[in-house]
């Protein structure tokens, strides 16, 4: 495989000519850190794709700027049969370029400080890290053993020798670092503690805050909290997990709210929004009613749209098209009258209040944004 004209034509799409990652794109053989992966086809099954049994198409899917799902549920492509066809939601990826050297950017890399760069996944983030300011000063953390050792075996193959870490960092993470950079969404509250430890004082992180798209970057003071912003840019990231597959789904509201009447039946205002798929509005779901889900399904011209919430509420929206939707509603919360009183205020003000509010994280985890009157927080629920 030619890999490094194409790796070049790669660092030139999703770097400046003048940018300081152009060439550790254009020098990392992407293809190595993925040699197999996931695609879903059009009925929505898991296909495995091998590198090796056609290059053509290995170079094509590793140096095209998409994320490459490599493990769906608790099956990694590495150790999956070609007639393997895995249910569940992909639990690893390697992140599509642009994004990795956008949060990259965010971070502020700078020569000798240790960086951290939690969700190792399949090493990309920490090749190109490792490619600018050496391998010495990067640290690489994952909850998964697999991910890690593969990893490090296949960077090791560059000539790249980070600290490879198996942690939960919603637990424990070990060291000390000047900047922190996580490709997966980190949880506001306990699980994003020991985070705020490992930033040393005068140090700089950029995440997203776990079931947001908000790219959060801040400076860690003297008094142990950090201050920042909600960058005006956005992401959506996998959720950290503390074991091999994510906690199953609320299953059993799910299925009470496909076809329960409620407590309250009504019509929507808007029409059936995919809620997972509009980032501003999911990430004001969030901080309105933190910890909801979200389902949507599509056939024909027909369109419904689930939010089930862990304190038992639930609503379903339904409609053709772009009909008003019929609305079910059940539980002590009213999850799609939130998200109409969001979707107004969108469409009152033209934006919603987050991208580019400030942020200020106390060391209990608790993100609290404000922005002109308006003031939230996450975490302290």
């Amino acid at each position: 495989m030619d890999w490094e004209k194409t790796a070049g034509r790669l660092a030139d799409r999703v770097t400046d000519p003048d940018s300081r990652w152009l060439a550790p794109v254009a020098r990392v053989p992407r293809h190595q850190l993925v040699p197999r992966w996931w695609d879903m086809d059009s009925p929505g099954t898991w296909v495995l794709r091998d590198g090796a049994s056609n290059p053509e198409a290995w170079a094509e899917a590793a140096y095209a700027d998409r994320s490459l799902v490599t493990k769906v549920g608790r099956l990694h492509a590495d150790h999956a049969k070609p007639d393997d066809h895995p249910e569940g939601l992909p639990t690893s990826s390697a992140t599509l370029p642009s994004l990795v050297v956008r949060m990259l950017r965010h971070a502020r890399l700078g020569p000798g400080l240790p960086l951290l760069d939690l969700g190792t996944g399949a090493g990309g983030l920490t090749a190109y890290a490792s490619h600018l300011i050496g391998a010495e000063h990067v640290t690489s953390l994952d909850v998964d053993p697999y991910l890690v050792s593969a990893a490090e075996d296949r960077l090791s193959r560059m000539g790249h020798h980070p600290e490879m870490i198996t942690a939960d960092a919603t637990e424990h993470v070990p060291g000390a670092y000047d900047r922190i950079v996580s490709t997966v969404g980190l949880p506001a509250g306990p699980g994003l503690r020991p985070v705020l430890s490992a930033l040393a004082p005068g140090g700089r992180i950029a995440t997203t805050i776990g079931h947001t798209c908000l790219i959060i970057t801040g400076w860690k003071h003297g008094d142990g909290d950090v201050y920042g912003q909600v960058e005006r840019d956005m992401a959506g990231f996998m959720l950290t997990r503390s074991g091999n597959d994510y906690p199953p789904p609320l299953a059993g509201l799910f299925a009470l709210a496909r076809s329960a009447e409620g407590d309250e039946r009504s019509t929507g205002r808007y029409p059936v929004v995919d809620v997972a798929e509009a980032w501003e509005l999911r990430s004001m779901l969030e901080i309105t009613a933190p910890g909801a889900e979200l389902g949507y399904e599509t056939h024909d011209r027909a369109r419904t749209a689930f939010l089930v919430h862990p304190d038992g509420s639930w609503a379903r929206a339904s409609a053709e098209w772009t009909d008003p939707p019929e609305v079910h509603q059940g539980g002590p919360q009213r999850l799609w009258t939130a998200l109409e009183r969001i979707r107004n205020r969108l469409n009152a003000e033209g934006s919603l209040p987050l991208l580019g509010a400030r942020v200020r994280i106390t060391p209990d985890g608790v993100c609290r944004l404000s922005r002109g009157k308006w003031r939230a927080s996450v975490g302290d629920r």
